[in-house]
């Protein structure tokens, strides 16, 4: 069997340890803070990144250096056969395209896919590359199959504060006034290709029962015959507020009995946009047979 090797970045939510587990590389996404360059995980922690947040430090994300991918590739290859690259959505950074424009230069070597995730769902498009290359497929059958499960995916994300949509322009500062006066809580939604608005409600409680209805009519409307057979995926995303999360995993456990939700910190890529204190649910369609990836991981 050729060996293939699976790489991912850090929006993936796999932290360095989980990777040496995994045994998959992870690409540290590049910040600014202030002028300074930073990676996370590596000399930029969750806590550090939060910190830095709250005191309105000047932060800007970045994609990969082309010369970092390359020379991982180019380390991986020399006893590796091939590489299969799963990084963010091409529609929330360029990253996605700066590396398929790099792979043309490996000669089939390095099959870079894009398949529209970010975060927790990303995530399960690792497991599923590492199960796939467990069954014998080939670097370009992953990167097929994967892409061919592009939009089998959804997150919904409610915010703790308006602040952030409002410094990244996406909302004008009259309406975060407003917002902020009348408890607005909005709800966005990541699927497919872009971070859009998904609803607007009054309150912390209002907002959850929201995500859990969009859950719902997902698994209702896109995905019925994967929830039955079991490969639709639950998880849970938060920015910072870990024990919220797992409140807020109790809840969607009793919306949804005797499923199981995997609970990771959300990418700093997306929590630079959007702060702390957020909340995320999110479904994806797995390759994976239900239960391999705990053995796995």
């Amino acid at each position: 069997m050729k060996r293939i090797a699976i790489v991912t970045d850090s929006n993936s939510g796999i932290t360095q340890a989980d990777a040496r587990r995994l045994g998959v590389s992870v690409l540290p996404m590049p910040f600014t803070i202030n002028g300074q360059l930073y990676f996370e995980e590596l000399t930029l922690s969750q806590e550090e990144f939060y910190r830095r947040l709250e005191e309105e430090a000047d932060i800007s994300t970045s994609q990969p250096a082309p010369g970092d991918v390359t020379e991982l590739w180019n380390r991986l290859l020399e006893d590796h056969d091939a590489v299969v690259h799963i990084p963010m959505s091409s529609g929330l950074s360029s990253s996605c395209q700066s590396a398929r424009m790099l792979a043309e230069g490996y000669d089939g070597r390095v099959e870079v896919v894009d398949n529209q995730r970010i975060s927790v769902t990303q995530r399960q498009s690792v497991l599923d590359a590492l199960y796939l290359r467990s069954r014998g497929a080939t670097a370009r059958e992953i990167r097929e199959t994967l892409e061919a499960r592009k939009f089998e995916s959804s997150i919904y994300i409610s915010l703790e504060t308006l602040k952030y949509l409002k410094k990244g322009g996406r909302i004008t500062p009259a309406a975060a006034a407003i917002g902020t006066v009348l408890n607005l809580k909005p709800v966005l939604q990541i699927q497919g290709e872009k971070l859009d608005a998904y609803a607007k409600v009054r309150g912390k409680k209002a907002a959850r029962r929201t995500m859990v209805e969009a859950i719902q009519k997902d698994i209702d409307n896109r995905f019925p015959n994967q929830w039955a057979d079991g490969s639709l995926r639950l998880e849970i995303a938060y920015s910072g507020n870990r024990e919220e999360a797992l409140d807020w995993r109790r809840e969607l456990e009793l919306a949804f009995p005797n499923r199981a939700f995997d609970v990771a910190p959300l990418s700093l890529s997306v929590a630079c946009h959007i702060g702390y204190g957020a909340l995320a649910v999110g479904c994806s369609v797995a390759v994976a047979p239900e239960g391999w990836q705990h053995q796995e991981v």
